[in-house]
Formats: C-alpha cells, sequence, structure tokens
C-alpha cells in the first residue's frame, strides 16, 4: 500500500542571488505550513556576481558558504549539479545520480557570459562567470602587471566598465583597453555619461569605440577592418547565455532560452515551474525585463509571496516591475549612478563621486544582508513598480 504525503514539496535550482532570496523567504513564510524545501547548486559557496571584477583584479573577498547561510532555516542544501528535468512526473535529476520530487519548482539557474560568439574567445579569454576563474585571472594580472603588459577588456556594458575601471585603478603601469561596439555607458543620461569618461580617462583606460571583435589570440584580438591590439590578457565581458536545461527539459521558452512565463512569473507551459531571475522571460506593459540583480530580487521575492498566498487559498496579483537606477563603481573610490524610468532609460537625477561610490557599496552588500535578516523579518528588495508605467498589466 502506498502512503500518500500531504507536505508540498518546493524545489530551487541554483543559489546565486535570487534563488538564495527565494529559499531562506519560503523558509519563513511557510514556518506554519507542511512544507518541503530543497535547494540546489553545483557548489557550497555564495558567489557574490555584483563582486566578481574585484576578484579579478586581486582583491579579497569574504568567503560565504551556502550552509552557513541557511543555518537557522529547514531549508535542505543539496549539492550537485541539475542535469534534467521531467516535467510531466515532477522531478529533477541531479548529477544524473539522485532524483528529486517535486510538487512546485523554482527555477533560478542564472547567467554567464558567452564565449561562443567569437572564434577562440571560449580558449583564450577570461570570464568572471566563476570565482575560482576570476582567482586564477587575479594571478596573471599581477604577473602581467609587473612587466608593464596590456589587458583587453571586450564588452561595453556595466561589468565591461566596472572591469576596466577596477584593473586601471589597481595597477596603473598596466595598459588598460575596453573594446565595445557601442559607446559605454549608453544606456546612461549625458552628463552621467561624461562623467563616466572622465573618470576612465583619468584612470588611463584607452577606449576602442565601435570596434567590433572578430577573434581572440593568445597574445591578442583581432578587430573588424584587419587592426590586431595586442592583449597578454583578454577579459570577455560581451553576451549572455543562459542554461539550456530548460529547453532540454522540454520547458517553452523564447528564442534566448528563457522560460516563457504568464504575469503570475509561472511557466506558461508548466505551471508548478515558477522562473524568476535571469531565467525567466518577463514582460511588463513597457517591455521586457532584463537579467540584472535589480531586476532579479523582486521576481523571487514576489515568487515567494505568490506561493504562501496559493498555498492559503488567496487571490496572486499580477508581478509589476519598474527599473530605479543604474549603479557603476569606478574602482574603490568612485562611482556614478544613473536614476532611471521605469523602462531602464535615463532620467534627469544622477549621483557621481564619494555619495555615488556609497550609494553603490550599499547596494551591492544588500543581498546579503537581506539573507541575514530575512530570517527574522523581511528587508525590502524592490525599488520601484514602475507607476504608471506598469499598472496596465495589474
Amino acid at each position: 500500500m502506498t502512503t500518500q504525503t500531504t507536505t508540498h514539496r518546493i524545489v530551487v535550482l541554483g543559489a546565486g542571488y535570487t534563488g538564495m532570496l527565494a529559499a531562506i523567504r519560503l523558509a519563513r513564510r511557510t514556518r506554519k505550513l507542511d512544507v518541503r524545501i530543497t535547494l540546489v547548486n553545483p557548489s557550497d559557496r555564495f558567489t557574490e556576481r555584483l563582486r566578481m571584477h574585484q576578484i579579478a583584479a586581486g582583491q579579497e573577498l569574504g568567503d560565504h558558504r551556502i550552509p552557513a547561510l541557511l543555518e537557522g532555516t529547514c531549508v535542505e542544501f543539496v549539492q550537485g549539479r541539475a542535469t534534467a528535468i521531467d516535467p510531466e512526473r515532477r522531478m529533477v535529476r541531479v548529477d544524473d545520480a539522485v532524483t528529486l520530487p517535486y510538487d512546485e519548482l523554482i527555477y533560478a539557474l542564472g547567467s554567464s557570459t558567452d564565449t561562443s560568439i567569437v572564434p577562440g574567445a571560449a580558449e583564450h579569454a577570461w570570464t568572471l562567470n566563476d570565482p575560482r576563474e576570476a582567482h586564477r585571472f587575479a594571478e596573471r594580472l599581477a604577473a602581467v602587471a609587473a612587466r608593464g603588459g596590456a589587458v583587453v577588456v571586450s564588452g561595453g556594458g556595466l561589468t565591461g566598465i566596472e572591469a576596466a575601471a577596477e584593473i586601471a585603478e589597481q595597477y596603473p603601469d598596466l595598459t588598460v583597453t575596453l573594446v565595445s561596439t557601442g559607446e559605454p555607458g549608453a544606456m546612461m543620461g549625458e552628463k552621467a555619461r561624461a562623467y563616466l569618461n572622465r573618470v576612465l580617462d583619468r584612470l588611463g583606460v584607452v577606449r576602442e569605440i565601435g570596434r567590433k571583435v572578430i577573434k581572440v589570440l593568445p597574445d591578442a584580438i583581432e578587430l573588424a577592418g584587419g587592426a590586431t591590439l595586442p592583449a597578454d590578457l583578454t577579459l570577455w565581458t560581451a553576451g549572455v547565455r543562459v542554461s539550456p536545461l530548460a529547453a532540454e527539459s522540454g520547458i517553452e521558452t523564447d528564442a534566448h532560452g528563457l522560460i516563457v512565463v504568464d504575469p503570475t512569473l509561472r511557466s506558461v507551459s508548466h505551471p508548478d515551474i515558477r522562473a524568476i531571475g535571469d531565467a525567466a522571460a518577463v514582460r511588463q506593459a513597457w517591455g521586457q525585463v532584463h537579467g540584472t540583480c535589480q531586476s532579479g530580487l523582486p521576481t523571487a521575492d514576489y515568487t515567494v509571496a505568490a506561493i504562501v498566498a496559493q498555498l492559503r487559498g488567496k487571490p496572486v496579483r499580477p508581478f509589476r516591475f519598474g527599473y530605479f537606477h543604474q549603479p557603476v563603481s569606478l574602482g574603490r573610490r568612485d562611482a556614478v549612478i544613473q536614476f532611471t524610468k521605469a523602462d531602464d532609460t535615463p532620467g534627469r537625477f544622477y549621483l557621481t563621486g564619494r555619495a555615488a561610490r556609497m550609494y553603490k557599496e550599499s547596494v551591492s552588500s544588500s543581498p546579503l544582508n537581506a539573507y541575514r535578516m530575512g530570517m527574522k523579518i523581511d528587508i525590502p528588495v524592490q525599488l520601484s513598480k514602475g507607476g504608471k508605467a506598469t499598472r496596465a498589466t495589474a
């Protein structure tokens, strides 16, 4: 005779910023409910993705272990890589050895830098995808700096800007070149972008703007048009890819591999799967949300509230989100913050200098604070619900 269980089993895949927040907040909000929460992640170390450029520049960060962050909760941690999902039988395979059944699955497998788009990038370029690789890059960087070598950072997005500034500040004798197809900081307003460029000038960061990398070599990069730039090290920050696991498992995804979700962040093909953070194709009235910590944490917090409401038989309102700022660190002593409209276009206001640096530092450290305080109370993680720009979807 088979024994039926009434325990509601929730499996969270991924222990990045969004997965960790979801697991910890679920544990607190479901203490009086018959719920079992399992968190799955390949490493037992929590990776501070917002600070990886600091590791690459040779700085030491705190060693935060996931089991320690989960102390005091009922969350079970399983160290391993999710290798398959059976959405019909509602099961997850971990390392092709362990099977985890679920009633609800929170899919929080984040994104990584895509090195497949340019020949040679996977073999010869470094990324900020993993703290171990970032540490190895830092070791090589110190040796290159000692002989006054050259470093190329490919990608003029926020990650590339922060990495180039951090490295140039740490090693002023290095030649640091930022290569970008578009203008660095193009998403910012004119005044904030002007300040950004002044700081990059002060730090000695060379910019190759409007240039496309067509090949990465062991000691150089090739640009469209035939030019070659010497590079003792190439740091690749351009392009984003997500895990293929959802698409391979038959879950409906968009052209980029993101899980297509309804207004409550449930998979349109399998409603017992909820996607958050970089893994979800989330649309608002103003357009599609792009993956950042700023948008990811609110999707995790919302999903927890939606699950708890559902378990208590209460209605669930659609997710609403609007961007609030674009914080960019420029080394350890400077930063620029562009405040934005809900759709992430620049607003009127911005911060620079010491005030911006303090603001950025508080923002970057907030996820860990939210986890620690989340054992007792909920720390707000959403700065804006978008106002009028998102009310049409409510």
